[in-house]
């Protein structure tokens, strides 16, 4: 159903062609705008060039900048100067091109991996500067960082309308499943499924399975993302989430559950455990943009299991 406010608006949703971003633009378009989305292969946006044509190509009103080189922790590990350097400068050069061609808003996605390691829980903005990030995404979370540095900076300076987002850790359909690159969630559920086809007894998961985490279902983060572009012009960070924290042994165990593994789950505690905790006050972004998550965790797992399932007959 169209809406007014985004009735042929012309975005840019950089990453739009991802995961979260396939779902920000499929909701955009169903809103009536005009949605740009460039291709990796086409431009690339840690170049001058790749940017100064993106956005000649796109002219945008509202940009949103979701593109990211992200993975879970063995990911980051295994190419931190990759993730800092390729973060970093697929967003301070095209926030600051951004500026200079007076696009009216520029809407970035930060990430919560930014957080100081041990920070209170719930998350709350406030305490984002109170330490060093988790080491293992580190340069993950401070490239991104940097980009809130910005956005505060230029807003300061020159007025520019720049807004920042951090979403919690995401699941969904569409979600990368590739065992080396992939998160938790679509890790696990890989893992689970293709231990029950082939009838194992026991699983091998990482840790020891006392770090918890808030999972935040994909399409209920692009509702906030857009809300947002909508209705929030302010300089503050602002946390996407679901308001639901769960340990990682009692989200494996769901998981066995729903994908009908019954084996024996063995901890393997040579493996790095991440941060020890992970959860987020959400009350900014219901009090300035008014959103909330609205999708259940189970019901989202469910979903993500059976897309994933139905993608393998395929």
């Amino acid at each position: 159903m169209a809406n007014d406010f985004w009735e042929n608006k012309q975005v840019t949703v950089t990453g739009g062609s991802g995961f979260l971003g396939s779902f920000v633009v499929e909701k955009l378009e169903a809103h009536g705008a005009d949605v740009f989305v460039p291709r990796s292969a086409d431009y690339d946006l840690t170049t001058s060039g790749g940017i100064d044509r993106m956005l000649a190509d796109g002219d945008p009103e509202i940009l949103i900048h979701l593109a990211a080189l992200a993975g879970g922790i063995g990911a980051n590990r295994g190419r931190p100067a990759e993730f800092f350097y390729e973060n970093l400068m697929m967003g301070v050069p095209l926030l600051h091109r951004a500026w200079e061609l007076r696009v009216p808003k520029f809407v970035a996605i930060g990430s919560i991996c930014s957080y100081p390691k041990f920070s209170p829980t719930p998350f709350r903005e406030e305490n984002l500067w109170d330490g060093y990030p988790e080491e293992t995404n580190a340069p993950y979370g401070l490239a991104k960082k940097m980009l809130l540095v910005q956005a505060q900076a230029y807003r300061e300076q020159y007025g520019f309308n720049a807004i920042y987002l951090m979403p919690v850790n995401l699941y969904g359909p569409r979600d990368n499943f590739d065992l080396q690159t992939s998160h938790v969630i679509p890790a696990l559920i890989r893992k689970c499924l293709e231990a029950h086809e082939r009838g194992e007894g026991e699983l091998v998961a990482w840790g020891d399975g006392s770090p918890t985490r808030e999972f935040l279902y994909a399409p209920d983060a692009a509702d906030g993302i857009i809300a947002a572009a909508e209705k929030y012009d302010g300089p503050e960070p602002v946390n996407l989430g679901s308001g639901q924290e769960i340990s990682i042994k009692d989200l494996l165990e769901k998981i066995a559950e729903f994908t009908g593994f019954k084996g024996r789950i063995v901890w393997d505690t040579a493996r790095p455990n991440g941060q020890p905790r992970r959860a987020l006050d959400t009350s900014r972004a219901a009090e300035y943009f008014g959103w909330r998550a609205s999708t259940p965790f189970e019901d989202g797992l469910r979903e993500t299991i059976n897309w994933y399932k139905n993608r393998q007959k395929v």
